[in-house]
């Protein structure tokens, strides 16, 4: 079944998961490195359960995690996209942002270019505006690129019993956004590198329910 592109960047195009997928994706949460912030790295069956999980919150929210893909090699980059959160000190769901990196790629900044096209989506298409992001006081590499796409720590709390940093950014209008970083003639696809593809689509939430990643 084919699978629809939901943005590209200067160098990745972002997808939708499939059970095609499952190699690349039980690589990446098996890999000790990538999952070392995590209570343990994923069971192939725990990474089917992932894939099958964000084809849900396509269906039901029109986005999640995606796979991310390099556009010049084709090669399996990691995954990036939004989920639903509900941290333990509140009643209120939230939109995260999340970014998961093979070992052998990090250091090249696809996860902050992969995050940066997320947060606009995040604003362009879904109309929010805030975003967060869960991250372990220890991982330090994720915080840098929270920061790098304008979240700031918020505060500290937990998440399904976990100790995290709440990163959170107040997200601009698209009218705001287009004004202030748009160069004089350009659309506001080519705003930040980002350019969207005839295939998008996204459905605004409605009664969202909580991913419990």
């Amino acid at each position: 079944m084919a699978t629809m592109t939901v943005l590209t960047t200067q160098r990745l195009i972002l997808r939708e998961m499939s059970s095609a997928d499952l190699d690349d994706i039980a690589a990446l949460l098996g890999d000790e490195y990538v999952m070392r912030y995590y209570p343990r790295p994923k069971t192939r069956s725990e990474a089917q359960g992932w894939i099958d999980r964000n084809q849900e919150r396509y269906r039901d929210h029109g986005f999640g995690l995606w796979t991310v893909i390099s556009r010049s090699t084709g090669e399996f980059v990691g995954d990036c996209g939004l989920a639903l959160q509900r941290v333990d000190d509140s009643d209120t769901d939230e939109i995260e942002v999340g970014y998961h990196v093979r070992a052998s790629l990090q250091g090249n900044g696809y996860a902050t270019e992969a995050a940066s096209a997320a947060r606009d989506f995040a604003s362009d298409r879904l109309g929010l505006d805030r975003l967060i992001a869960l991250i372990n006081p220890a991982n330090l590499p994720s915080q840098g690129v929270a920061r790098k796409i304008g979240l700031k720590p918020e505060r500290h709390s937990t998440y399904n019993g976990r100790e995290c940093i709440i990163y959170a950014g107040e997200l601009q209008s698209p009218t705001a956004a287009g004004r202030a970083a748009r160069p004089s003639g350009a659309s506001p696809q080519q705003t930040q590198g980002l350019t969207r593809t005839s295939s998008d689509s996204v459905l605004r939430p409605s009664g969202l329910r909580s991913p419990h990643l």
